[in-house]
């Protein structure tokens, strides 16, 4: 998704979310929903490394991924499958 190449600010300025930071993230939005008192300090927390602030960024920026792919502006990408004749 393109949120895993995006940049943010703070503990972990400029550096790029990588694929475990990412996986982390979405289980931590999973475990934390939007209910939970204090939801980006915790999530922070579970991902290790980020801010409030960045994780809460991270998210604003997957939501907009989303509603970009949701509307149809990105194509949803053709995955090969592995196995099986071809």
């Amino acid at each position: 998704m393109a949120s895993s190449s995006r940049r943010g600010s703070g503990s972990g300025s400029g550096s790029a979310w990588s694929q475990k930071e990412n996986k982390l993230f979405e289980k931590a939005l999973a475990y934390y929903d939007k209910d939970t008192p204090d939801r980006w300090e915790k999530v922070a927390q579970a991902v290790g490394g980020k801010s409030a602030e960045e994780v809460e960024r991270q998210y604003r920026i997957l939501v907009e991924d989303l509603k970009h792919i949701e509307s149809g502006h990105i194509p949803i990408p053709k995955y090969r499958t592995t196995g099986g004749a071809n």
